[in-house]
Order: structure tokens, then C-alpha cells, then sequence
């Protein structure tokens, strides 16, 4: 698949060297998936913070998020040499939020998953594979 342009200018991204692209892109999207998880839940296991303290933590949780999310998408990208789609990428993004919120909620939140939300986290992981299938014109 070659390498990702980081910019239009031509520069290329320098973290794809030696690994394919779409894995670079895969790992960053779940990276900024922990910082995107955190942002939104973890206030709610810390019951003492003020409403205005937990959205600033939140917000700025949610910058390192945006900092590796941005670059992903940026490299994953069709536009730039990438072998995604940008619905492609929501749809990988949106699989691996639910990997990380499965982890989050039951090792972090200490709320175990419950048989209908495994039945839902299923379907849906059944159409980001759908969102997978067949290639990009």
C-alpha cells in the first residue's frame, strides 16, 4: 500500500515507516480511543468533582484524544495515500470504541457487561465488518 502522506506537500509520515499504513492508523484510532473513553466516563467514577471541574478534565483528556485521532485519520485516509474511506474510518473507529468502553466500563467502572450488551456490541461489530467489506472505488 506504500507509504501515507502526513501533508499535502508531500512529506510523509514518519511513524509509517517499516509498518503498513492501515495498522498505523488501526493503532493510533485505538490509542485516542483511551483518551476519548476517559474524557467521557471516568467523572463519573470520581463522584467528588464539581460539574466544571469534571468538563475541564474532560476537555483536556479529550486534546491528547484529538492529537493522536487527527494524525490517524489524516494518514488512514484515501486523499492522502491511505487505504480508507472516511466512512471506513468511523465505522473502525466507532468497533474500537466499544473494544476499549467493554475494557473501560468493567476494569475502571467495575460495571461488568451484561448478555444484552455482548448480543449489542456484537451486531454492532457486525456491521463494521459489513462497513469493511468490498473495495474502495
Amino acid at each position: 500500500m506504500g507509504r501515507a502522506v502526513f501533508f499535502r506537500g508531500g512529506v510523509n509520515w514518519p511513524y509509517a515507516d517499516g509498518m503498513p499504513v492501515w495498522i498505523t492508523t488501526v493503532v493510533l484510532l485505538a490509542a485516542s480511543n483511551v483518551f476519548m473513553t476517559y474524557a467521557w466516563y471516568y467523572h463519573l467514577k470520581v463522584k467528588t468533582w464539581h460539574i466544571a471541574v469534571a468538563i475541564v478534565a474532560s476537555w483536556g483528556i479529550a486534546f491528547f484524544e484529538y492529537c493522536l485521532q487527527v494524525p490517524a485519520n489524516r494518514m488512514g485516509h484515501v486523499s492522502n495515500g491511505g487505504p480508507f474511506s472516511a466512512p471506513q474510518l468511523k465505522i473502525i473507529q466507532e468497533g474500537l470504541t466499544l473494544a476499549v468502553f467493554a475494557v473501560f466500563s468493567t476494569f475502571v467502572l467495575g460495571e461488568r457487561l451484561r448478555w444484552t450488551d455482548y448480543v449489542a456490541f456484537g451486531l454492532i461489530m457486525a456491521g463494521v465488518v459489513v462497513g469493511m467489506l468490498g473495495k474502495q472505488d
